[in-house]
């Protein structure tokens, strides 16, 4: 299926689903829906890090330290988290991601609710080319270094930065 024909639960202010769309029709009327983000760590404690392809809907071409994506209509989140996970990862067989916290997403027009879990994946990754384009395990230190002013700084994905930032912040 072409992903923006998926059908997602539209919210409101307070996460209650008050109706139905593809997604292609939710992301150019800006109409307000449901991700997960899912911070997966290696053995070694690092944070898989990726580049989202070019032809992604949102935020193509950038850098992430999240998997994740939208949750389809009539999904949990905590399914969705699962299921992106290992779509994402190529992998199957991981454990069930823990949920973290939800907050709402703002910015550029676009609003989601986002709900944030971490998993260990021990398991050899195999990315899913449509959605990653690169991908490295960073340790902390290396993902700071990536994610400030200097030389070594990459462009983020604006929800997953502020993702992140609230993450430390907790």
């Amino acid at each position: 299926m072409n992903p923006a024909e998926e059908i997602l639960d539209v919210v409101d202010e307070n996460d209650e689903v008050v109706g139905q769309a593809p997604r292609g029709e939710v992301y150019a009327r800006g109409l307000r829906h449901r991700c997960t983000f899912i911070r997966v760590r290696d053995a070694q404690g690092r944070t898989f890090v990726h580049r989202r392809t070019a032809t992604k809907l949102v935020f193509p071409s950038l850098y992430d330290m999240f998997v994740g994506g939208v949750v389809g209509a009539g999904e949990t989140y905590d399914a969705a988290a699962l299921r992106e996970a290992e779509e994402e990862l190529g992998v199957s067989g991981l454990p069930q991601p823990v949920p973290l916290f939800k907050f709402l997403y703002e910015g550029a027009g676009k609003s989601w609710w986002s709900h944030l879990y971490e998993v260990r994946c021990e398991l050899p990754v195999d990315p899913q080319v449509e959605e990653v384009a690169w991908h490295t395990f960073l340790t902390d230190e290396q993902l700071a270094r990536r994610l400030g002013d200097g030389p070594d700084a990459w462009e983020w994905v604006p929800d997953g930065r502020a993702a992140y930032e609230l993450l430390v912040r907790r």
